[in-house]
């Protein structure tokens, strides 16, 4: 063969000769004349410069000398390429990288402002929203300058992952440490910039982005000035993306070029693109050359590191290594043609690289953007194989899944250090770390380096909130401190976090580069973001963590930080965002009415949670109870109403409020400062008069929350509680209430008032005055006492909504006035307190004053705002009047005048008054019902002072004659000098000290006129029912905007597309309708602009500010009435069971909950459970239900008050007995089961004894919380469902037999049944065992071992619960339902529950049991007198010889279980009593040992007697062992001498087996290497359930052996092992068997571990093992077999396919026939008989002369198959081509078994054959 193929080597060297040097010079011109053909469309000036540059590179080239001899060809091939070839094939590396350079890059990832892109060998660029295209751009820009302008589609709309895309290289960014960033762009502009008109051609396949839609198509941006391409609409039907948007990128193929190239029309058909390849003819050069391009081309060279090319007749290009197809490096030579696509192009250096990849060549327009074998980023793998290494490159590695992966150059080495490629090629196996995918060389790019590998973080994924992490200070920002953990890894230390206090000089305490411990707040992999924590409470706290809402478990106490403080408490903020309120009650034990003065935000505390709704994500916290702890006593509850009226005394002052006592009682309250009075001017008075110790009357309770309980001495809030004018819940509120509050919080969107009882409710901004209001803060203050209306009621949600309106509440009469009178009195009382405060005379004599009174004073000064005066009678006072006051009067110093009094100011010492004449006059009387016009004369805040004209009367009037009216503008307000009309009611009043009571009113304000910007439109509403034309705005999920024809926007909800009918499930409706159509609509409803909140149907003459339309063409016809149905109405026509058709509205991820839409009244929730059937769904069910699809549910509950509709889309609306749902673990009882959270609100229970089918130790330790699992319904009781988890009941077709089946009842257990069970207690009145969830079974303690115990805590203290324990049912009664079980050896063949080692007594059974007794009968009767002994001592001796003889046997026994006797003669009896050996070995060892009696049976029974007695006997039998005859003595010794001989014989015989470790010592000394002896001595304390002395055993016996007694040494590892597995963990074995592996052979101890996992039914356990095996010992056939066994044995016989196919590629070829033999036999024994017969019989089709495989395929089918079979087998074996002696044997053979099996036609009939066969070789010898 060798010198074949130098031949042919030869050949072809003489063949590329004679094409150099042509002989006679005519058959190449052909060729060359077609080149030449093509020259003129080469670029001319690339030629010339190509040849210079080659001429120059080769006259320095040394590589190419040894090629001088063809120096002639060499120029020809210069002067045919445009290019010269790379003189070595190496990767694209970022080095190389340069502005302009163009390449194909791959969407990676999308972001709202930038793409991600994949390049080729590794490299990864940005592409920012900036570089799409020029339109694109614009586009951007006009949507930020205007709100109108077009609607711009976002990057994640435009580009998905996986797209491939051309693009050029805009700029190179250099990062701080040096990292370059490649800043890509899309630009047609930049990316085609090199074509012209003149060279666009038919056929070329370009890249371009949309500039516009228009009409019928598309205007397609392809960056060639003065050319326009058109794409039209047509064009893309039937494709995936039916609608294209401006910006977005397209590949597209020129279809036809006019006007010289100005008009171009192209197409987007991805078949026709991915077939077209690049033509000589369209004039392609090196200026132009694109990448993404497909070109034919022929491989002119292969390297070790790639191939060289030559393609479009005149360019050369190279592929890398990571750009060939693998596997297919065999099929690349000299001169093959192939299919390549463009990678990059170069242009200074002319380098084109190239791909042969089928996803580039093939599909072209998109690639798989993550790998087939998941997300692995990040994961550390070990006994990676090096598969090449490439030079100037990297290395390619096979990772043990068999999976590629690409070590870049500087990966092989540590930064810094000097590159040893041979180093790293010699290693023969490699720990690697996976840092990224690339989708554009689809393979794994790994890193060697050791630093690389060892990071504890690689990416955001690693780490976890609550977690320790070191950094390094990078630098100081405003909102905080930037810590990098690694060098892709950084996060912020927030300013609030970089310490326990907030640091005003952060820069004077963190410096960069220094090193700091942090602890992570928060984590956000997917944003890349991290929050981590300095401070030091934070850091140090030993607390447990809350992480979730999930672990605020009620009670549970951590360490948080607050971070907002606000009047109605703390927000504390946990780790991961966890959050929760500390109300103002539990801030501390001491009412706080100010928090802002006693926290503050970045404190760290301690908290406790006292409530937490972890699917609402809200929690309630403590600080006082862990302030308090658990010693404090509670104090005492103080019950009040609300309503009820106290006295309390005044603890102490704040701004925000009063703390009080109440009297008697002496319980905290609060009274805030806003509720002092109805006058908000009243409040900062009455707060300014009182004192700590002050006792206030008439205080009334307001709200009672906990023990926080609220005052209040507002009257009309008195008043309305006094009337019954207030709801007590919101079960009490009705639409249309009135109701009394006061202002809680003013925000921009409305106004929140709260009521007496703590309810709270709100009033948009809309129904806040009957004037538009722009600032709500203006309108009202805080705590202003306010009158509502409620106008919505929302049950679900427990809120509701009021109106503020003046004309929509009703004021009741007189409440003006009455109010008037009370803010007087308020105020006159403030001033007595005032002046008492004071003390001074001046203010006593100021109280005096009233309104109106007239006083002489003395003119003092008078300024531009008007003049002062005093009196002689208040020295001491101010006496003020205004320019107004003065007008018209002429004042000069000194003069005396007269006043009249305005106002009185106690607080400043001043009084306002006036001068005028019209007012010092003499006063005219009023009479009631008088009209007249009234002049402002002084304005104070909320009372003004108002004169009645010509009457010189003064009275005192509210500036707001409504509680609710708003004064916004200085117009609407009262002002001095203005005036007003009023009606007097009392023309002297004595509530108001002689004044005359007057009512007055302000003009009604004009009705609101709203702006366009408010209507949105201009417009003013539409009516209900009214049809109208728009046209669509814009098309989303749930519903579509459209523009109405008065300018105005209306919406469709996504029910109210098409008829419900012809709603497709699945479907998404609002798909159907395009945008820019125009459609004709109807108004079915509306909402208010304000707050977008939905009115339900009303009067058919309502305006809708915002309407709501419909599509459906039923409801169109303005002659059908559209009936609208309430909310109620709507759930009442539903009933459970029914199937309803809705949308799907939101997903909430972190609830994993679904919100759907019926219509455009309602959403609902669907939790989890009543989403999916199939768990596997659980991690992400929104790929299941998109937005705006339309499903089918079925209706589970409806509750109309409160509104409660529960619905399915599991297809099942209730749960039933006997069919199987999915559940949610919520807790694991350990000795009981699994509580289970159902679907529809159910909760369920699995009993331990219904979690499998065959039970084991710890069956729940396999179940987690939250763990998602299909459950069995078993049956419901109390509301709560019994489940199963057994597979018999989950999948009865496929489960396994049930080793344990259940028992439903006691009448299906038969006595003498053995059945398991788990320990479920206990107690004095024995063990109680669960046999089932409806069983409990007992063994009583003298049916539980075999011990005497006197207490059940022996047996409780060695017997855990939940322990699985085999018994024997030993009665049944079936009325009660109880069941005795025993538990003894004899009855389960198991060991007894106690270990040997605790020393208890045996207890007596049978005979014994009734001797003994019958002894202690004797010895009672016994006479005590000494005398009565010595009186008969001829029948005593009688007697005693009599039990001599018959006790001799039983020495020891009767002292043994004797209750009286010592302590010291108890323990010489246990000593002596044997080992019983009725409990089988767990070890099994191959022999056999016999159990004889210990070693007391060498003492004589005489001796034995006498030491075993009791004290009584000894003093009896003392004078009678004198008496012993000379006989007897001699007889005594003999009979001892010969008990010594007998033992001496059996510690001689080597087939006893010893009793105790003494006797094993012996034994070990002599023969030390024997691992049988070892595994009996093992087996010895093992049987005592002694475990820790078995292993001690065993460890000796790995010392003790000898290293040459390899197979001695694998036993006593392998019975270790096995020693493991019954009573050991998982940690355990696992420890011993990795010493075993490093002492023994490898495979030996994998396999031993397999058979032993394999055999103790550890399945998953085995085949973890066995994967491993495979992968580490490829090369044994033995492995590959033991695992097809085994896979086989489990009925995987697929499995066991792939398996063999597995097995055939990595054992050596000359080992496939053996294997796939021994795999058919399996098939045969385990599997399918058919597979292993068609196995065979391609074995033997190309192996025919292999008897051997014949003679066992014969064995198998006489074994397994029919006689037909057998003998159609024979047949052909017979007539094989092999020698006649073989055939020969297969003829005895099918004598036989015809002998055997058929008759004796049969038989005949093979004898002829035989005959036959004989002449037939007869006649072939002697021709």
């Amino acid at each position: 063969m060798k010198k074949k193929k130098k031949k042919n080597t030869n050949q072809s060297k003489m063949a590329s000769v004679e094409e150099d040097f042509p002989r006679g010079g005519t058959k190449k011109k052909t060729t060359e004349s077609k080149i030449v053909v093509q020259r003129p469309d080469v670029d001319n000036l690339f030629q010339t410069t190509n040849e210079e540059a080659t001429n120059k590179r080769k006259a320095t080239n040394k590589e190419h000398k040894k090629f001088k001899k063809q120096k002639t060809d060499g120029k020809k091939e210069e002067e045919l390429t445009l290019n010269t070839a790379a003189k070595c094939v190496e990767i694209l590396h970022i080095k190389n990288i340069k502005e302009g350079m163009l390449l194909l890059g791959c969407v990676k990832d999308v972001t709202d402002f930038e793409v991600t892109v994949s390049l080729p060998c590794g490299l990864q660029g940005f592409l920012s929203i900036r570089n799409i295209c020029d339109s694109y751009t614009k586009l951007l820009s006009d949507q930020l300058d205007s709100d109108d302008a077009e609607e711009l589609c976002s990057l994640p709309r435009v580009f998905i992952p996986g797209m491939v895309i051309r693009c050029v290289v805009a700029k190179l960014d250099t990062s701080k440490k040096g990292s370059l960033s490649i800043q890509l762009s899309i630009n047609p502009k930049l990316v085609n910039k090199n074509l012209t008109m003149t060279t666009l051609k038919v056929g070329m396949v370009l890249s371009g982005c949309v500039e516009s839609v228009e009409d019928h198509g598309y205007v397609i941006d392809i960056g060639v000035s003065g050319t326009k391409a058109f794409l039209p609409k047509n064009a893309i039907k039937g494709q995936q993306n039916n609608e294209l948007s401006t910006g977005q990128y397209v590949t597209y193929q020129v279809e036809a070029v006019k006007n010289d190239g100005r008009v171009v029309h192209v197409s987007i058909d991805p078949s026709a693109i991915s077939q077209a390849c690049a033509d000589p003819q369209q004039g392609w050069n090196l200026t132009n050359l694109l990448p993404g391009l497909l070109v034919n081309a022929t491989i002119k060279k292969v390297t070790k590191h790639g191939l060289l090319l030559d393609f479009l007749s005149s360019f050369s290009g190279q592929v890398d290594f990571l750009h060939m197809e693998p596997g297919q490096e065999s099929n690349y030579a000299e001169g093959v043609q192939v299919r390549a696509c463009v990678l990059y192009v170069e242009p200074s250096t002319r380098l084109v690289g190239l791909s042969l990849r089928p996803y580039l060549t093939q599909t072209g327009t998109l690639v798989d953007p993550s790998p087939a074998a998941g997300d692995r980023i990040g994961e550390v793998v070990k006994e990676c194989k090096m598969m090449a290494m490439h030079h100037l490159s990297g290395a390619v590695l096979e990772l043990p899944d068999k999976t590629l992966a690409f070590v870049h150059k500087n990966h092989l080495k540590e930064n810094n250090t000097p590159a040893n490629e041979n180093k790293v090629w010699a290693r023969p196996q490699h720990t690697c770390r996976i840092m990224d995918f690339s989708p554009m060389d689809q393979i794994f790019m790994v890193s060697l380096r050791r630093s690389v590998i060892e990071k504890k973080f690689f990416r955001y994924h690693d780490l976890q909130a609550g977690q320790f992490v070191e950094g390094t200070v990078s630098v100081l920002l405003t909102n905080g401190m930037v810590v990098h953990l690694s060098d892709h890894i950084k996060g912020l230390v927030p300013r609030m976090h970089l310490s326990d206090v907030i640091l005003k000089n952060p820069e004077k305490k963190y410096m960069e580069g220094m090193k700091v411990k942090c602890r992570v707040l928060s984590v956000e992999p997917e944003k890349k973001k991290l929050f981590l924590t300095r401070k030091k409470a934070l850091i140090e706290s030993t607390l447990p963590l809350i992480l979730s809402y999930a672990d605020a478990r009620p009670g549970r106490v951590s360490h948080g930080h607050v971070v907002c403080v606000k009047n109605f408490g703390c927000i504390v903020r946990f780790y991961n965002n966890v959050k929760g309120l500390v109300p103002v009650r539990e801030l501390s034990s001491e009412p706080i009415i100010s928090p802002e003065e006693v926290f503050y935000p970045g404190q760290v505390l301690k908290t406790k949670v006292l409530h937490c709704h972890p699917e609402k994500e809200k929690m309630v916290l403590s600080f006082k109870a862990t302030m308090e702890g658990d010693t404090d006593v509670t104090k005492p509850e103080f019950n009040c109403d609300v309503g009820e009226k106290f006295e309390a005394k005044v603890l102490k002052k704040s701004p925000r409020g009063l703390e009080v006592s109440i009297l008697p009682d002496e319980f905290h309250a609060v009274l805030p400062t806003v509720h002092l009075s109805d006058h908000m001017s009243n409040c900062t008075m009455l707060w300014e008069s009182l004192q700590v110790g002050d006792v206030l009357s008439d205080l009334v309770c307001c709200s009672k929350k906990q023990q926080k309980i609220s005052f209040t001495n507002k009257p009309t809030v008195r008043w309305s509680l006094e009337d019954g004018m207030a709801a007590k819940d919101f079960s009490e509120l009705t639409v249309g209430m009135q109701l009394i509050g006061w202002t809680m919080n003013i925000m921009s969107y409305g106004v929140f008032v709260e009521f007496p009882y703590g309810l709270v409710g709100l009033s948009p901004k809309s129904a806040m005055s009957d004037k538009f209001i722009s600032d709500t803060k203006l309108a009202f203050q805080l705590g202003q006492t306010v009158l509502a209306k409620v106008t919505n009621l929302d049950e679900e949600k427990q809120r509701f909504l009021v109106t503020l309106r003046v004309s929509e509440v009703l004021y009741p009469e007189g409440h003006v006035q009455t109010r008037l009178v009370n803010g007087l009195r308020e105020r006159r009382a403030v001033m007595e307190k005032l002046a008492a405060k004071e003390g001074s005379e001046p203010h006593q004599a100021l109280v005096s004053l009233a309104v109106g009174q007239k006083l002489k004073l003395t003119m003092d000064s008078v300024t531009d705002g008007g003049a002062t005066f005093k009196s002689d009678d208040m020295v001491g006072a101010t006496f003020l009047a205004t320019k107004h006051h003065i007008k018209g009067v002429n004042l000069s110093a000194g003069q005396k005048v007269s006043a009249s009094v305005l106002h009185v100011d106690v607080m400043s010492a001043s009084v306002h008054v006036s001068v005028l004449p019209k007012l010092v006059e003499k006063k005219k009387s009023l009479c009631e019902g008088q009209k007249c016009t009234a002049t402002v004369q002084h304005v104070d805040k909320d009372f003004a002072v108002i004169s009645m004209n010509n009457t010189a009367q003064l009275t005192v009037i509210q500036t707001r004659s409504h509680l609710n009216e708003v004064l916004l503008f200085e117009s609407d307000k009262l002002k001095e000098g203005g005036t007003v009309s009023v009606e007097v009611v009392d023309p002297s009043s004595e509530e108001m000290q002689g004044l005359p009571l007057v009512s007055w009113h302000q003009a009604a304000a004009p009705p609101r006129h709203r702006t366009t910007s408010e209507t949105q439109s201009g417009s003013r509403g539409h009516c209900f029912g009214e049809v109208l034309q728009g046209k669509v705005k814009s098309v989303q999920p749930t519903r579509i905007k459209v523009a109405l024809e008065d300018g105005s926007t209306g919406y469709v909800h996504v029910s109210e597309v098409m008829e419900p009918e012809a709603v497709n499930v699945g479907s998404f409706p609002t798909s159907s309708v395009k945008v820019g159509c125009d459609v004709t609509v109807r108004v079915i409803g509306g909402r208010e602009a304000s707050n977008k909140k939905f009115l339900p149907f009303s009067h058919p003459k309502f305006k809708y500010t915002i309407p709501e339309l419909t599509l459906i063409p039923s409801k169109l016809d303005k002659s059908v009435a559209i009936k609208g149905k309430t909310a109620s109405e709507k759930l009442t026509g539903h009933k459970v069971g029914d199937e309803i058709t809705c949308f799907v509205s939101k997903f909430h991820p972190d609830k994993k909950s679904l919100e759907v839409t019926t219509d455009l009244y309602k959403t609902w929730t669907i939790d989890l459970l009543a989403m999916i059937t199939n768990p596997k769904d659980a991690s992400h069910p929104e790929k299941l239900y998109k937005l705006g699809k339309a499903v089918r549910a079925k209706v589970v509950e409806v509750v109309v008050k409160p509104p409660r509709f529960v619905l399915s889309l599991t297809g099942v609306h209730k749960l039933e007995k006997g069919s199987c749902s999915l559940g949610l673990i919520t807790n694991v009882l350990p000795q009981a089961g699994l509580q289970v959270k159902l679907p529809f609100g159910g909760t369920g229970f699995v009993c331990v004894t219904d979690v499998a089918d065959a039970y084991k130790p710890n069956p729940l330790e396999a179940f987690s919380k939250d763990q998602l699992l299909r459950f069995y319904l078993l049956g419901c009781k109390n509301d709560k469902w019994q489940l199963s988890l057994r597979p018999s009941r989950l999948n009865p077709q496929q489960a396994k037999p049930a080793k344990d089946p259940e028992v439903l009842s006691a009448e299906e257990l038969t006595v003498g049944q053995t059945i398991r069970g788990y320990v479920k207690s206990v107690g004095e009145h024995g063990i109680f065992i669960r046999l089932s969830s409806c069983i409990t079974g007992r063994a009583r303690l003298q049916q539980s071992t075999k011990y005497f115990v006197t207490s059940a805590k022996v047996i409780s203290d060695h017997l855990a619960l939940s322990s699985l324990l085999t018994t024997k049912v030993c009665s049944i009664d079936k009325g009660e339902g109880l069941v005795d079980l025993s538990l003894l050896t004899e009855d389960t063949s198991k060991p007894d529950i106690l270990p040997e080692s605790l020393g208890l007594p045996l207890r007596l059974v049978g005979d014994e049991k009734k001797e003994r007794e019958a002894k202690k009968t004797k010895k009672r009767s016994r006479p005590k007198s000494k005398e009565t002994e010595k009186d008969a001592p001829s029948p005593k001796k009688k007697k005693k010889t009599k039990k001599v003889k018959t006790d001799d046997n039983d020495s020891g026994v009767e002292v043994y279980f004797r209750e009286e006797e010592d302590k010291d003669v108890k323990t010489d009896a246990e000593k002596q009593v044997p080992s019983s050996s009725a409990a089988p070995s767990r070890l099994q060892v191959a022999a056999g040992f016999s159990w004889d009696v210990g070693l007391s049976s060498l003492k004589p029974a005489s001796t034995a007697k006498a030491e075993d007695s009791s004290d009584d006997e000894e003093h009896e039998e003392g004078p009678k062992s004198l008496k012993k005859s000379r006989h007897e003595l001699e007889k005594e010794k003999k009979a001892a001498e010969k008990a010594l001989v007998q033992r001496e014989a059996e510690l001689m015989d080597p087939n006893l087996r010893p009793e105790d470790a003494a006797a094993f010592e012996r034994l070990l000394l002599a023969s030390p290497n024997s691992s049988l002896l070892w595994l009996q001595f093992m087996a010895h304390h093992l049987q005592a359930t002694q475990i820790e002395q078995a292993r001690a055993v065993a460890e000796r016996a790995l010392k003790t052996i000898s290293f040459r007694e390899e197979q001695e040494k694998l036993n006593v590892w392998v019975a270790l092992l096995n020693l493991e597995n019954m009573y050991g963990t998982e940690e355990s074995i696992k420890k011993v068997f990795d010493r075993a592996v490093q002492f023994c052979e490898p495979v030996l101890v994998y396999q031993q571990l397999a058979d032993i996992y394999t055999k103790s039914d550890k399945t998953k356990e085995a085949e973890s093992l066995y994967k491993t095996m495979v992968k580490r010992f490829r090369q044994n056939k033995a492995v590959w077999i033991s695992y097809g066994t085994f896979l086989l044995q489990q009925g995987q016989s697929d499995a066991a396919n792939s398996l063999l196919q597995r097995a055939l590629k990595s054992l050596p070829s000359k080992e496939s026939v053996d294997v796939i033999t021994r795999f058919a036999q399996l098939e045969f024994r385990y599997g399918d008989a058919d597979k292993g017969r068609n196995m065979l019989d391609k074995v033997l089709t190309s192996y025919p002369k292999r008897t051997d495989l014949w003679s066992v395929f014969i064995d198998l089918t006489v074994k397994h198959g029919t006689q037909k079979d057998v003998r159609a087998l024979f047949d052909r074996v017979i007539h094989l081509s092999v020698s006649t002696k073989k055939i020969k044997f297969f003829f005895k053979r099918y004598l036989e078994y015809e002998k055997k099996h058929g008759d004796s036609q049969s038989v005949q009939a093979v004898k002829e054959k035989a005959m036959e066969f004989v002449e037939a070789k007869g006649t072939e010898a002697a021709e």
